[in-house]
C-alpha cells in the first residue's frame, strides 16, 4: 500500500486554484469549498492504494462535480419578466460557471484515462439529481422523508468514491455527519428561511409553528448524533484523524445546541 502524502490544506489550495476564473469571478460569488465533504474525500483516499497524484486528483475532481452541483443550485428562480438586466446576467453566468466546473473535472478524469471514474461520477451525480427531484416536487414527502433525500443529496459522492477504494464502511458515519451538521448549520444561520422552505415544500406542515419543526428536526438530530457517537467508536486507527475530527464537530454541536436550550 503507498503511504499517503496528502495534505488538506494544499488540496484546498490545489481546487482554488482550479476554479479560478477572471471573468466568472467579477459578476459572481467566488465558489465554496465544502470543507467537510473535502475531509470526508481526505479519509476515503487517504489510505487508498493508488499514487498521491492520483489521490489527488480524484478528490480534486470529486470536490469540482460538488462546486458544479452547489453552484446550479444558486441558480435564482425567477422568470424573465421579474429580472432586471444585472439579475438576468448574473443568472445566465451562474449556469455556466456550473457547467464549466462540471467540464473542468470531466476534462481532469479524460486526461488521466480515469474512464471508470467517470462513469461512477455520472451515475452519482444521476441519482443526487433523482433525489432532488423528489425533494423539490414532491408535496407529499413527510419531514423525514426530506431528511433522508437531503441526505443521499448530501452524501452520494463521497459514498460512490468510498466504494470505489473499498471504505464503503465508513458511508453511514459520513452520511450521519454530513446531514446533522448541515441541518445543525441551516437552523443556526437561516432559521426563518428554512422553516419557511419546510413549509412550502410539506404540506402536512403547513399550519405547524416553527417551534413544531424545530422539535421534530431536534429529534432527528439527536438520533443521528447518537448514532454518529456510537459508530465513530468503531472507525478503525487508520482513520484516527476522522474520528477526532467528528468528535471535535459534535462537541461544537452539542455546545450550540446547549448555549440554544439556556437562551430558550
Amino acid at each position: 500500500m503507498h503511504t499517503s502524502d496528502l495534505d488538506i490544506d494544499q488540496l484546498k489550495s490545489m481546487i482554488e486554484e482550479k476554479i479560478q476564473h477572471t471573468y466568472l469571478n467579477k459578476y459572481i460569488k467566488n465558489p465554496v469549498i465544502d470543507e467537510k465533504k473535502l475531509f470526508a474525500l481526505y479519509t476515503v483516499f487517504n489510505n487508498a492504494d493508488m499514487s498521491t497524484f492520483g489521490k489527488e486528483q480524484y478528490i480534486i475532481t470529486i470536490m469540482l462535480v460538488q462546486i458544479a452541483l452547489d453552484t446550479h443550485e444558486q441558480v435564482p428562480a425567477t422568470n424573465q419578466e421579474q429580472q432586471d438586466e444585472g439579475e438576468r446576467v448574473a443568472k445566465q453566468l451562474t449556469v455556466l460557471a456550473g457547467d464549466y466546473y462540471s467540464g473542468l473535472y470531466y476534462l481532469i478524469l479524460s486526461e488521466m484515462q480515469a474512464f471508470e471514474m467517470i462513469h461512477i461520477l455520472a451515475s452519482a451525480i444521476k441519482e443526487i439529481n433523482e433525489y432532488k427531484m423528489q425533494l423539490y416536487y414532491n408535496e407529499t414527502l413527510s419531514l423525514q422523508r426530506y431528511i433522508h433525500d437531503l441526505k443521499k443529496i448530501e452524501s452520494l459522492l463521497i459514498q460512490h468514491a468510498a466504494a470505489y477504494v473499498n471504505e464503503s464502511r465508513l458511508n453511514p458515519l459520513i452520511e450521519d455527519w454530513l446531514i446533522t451538521i448541515n441541518l445543525m448549520q441551516r437552523k443556526k444561520h437561516n432559521s426563518k428561511e428554512f422553516a419557511l422552505q419546510l413549509r412550502n415544500r410539506l404540506n402536512h406542515l403547513e399550519n405547524d409553528s416553527d417551534n413544531l419543526i424545530w422539535t421534530e428536526l431536534e429529534n432527528i438530530i439527536q438520533k443521528n448524533t447518537n448514532r454518529i457517537e456510537e459508530a465513530v467508536t468503531r472507525v478503525p486507527k487508520r482513520h484516527a484523524m476522522f474520528r477526532n475530527h467528528i468528535q471535535k464537530s459534535l462537541k461544537e454541536v452539542a455546545d450550540y445546541r446547549a448555549s440554544i436550550a439556556e437562551e430558550g
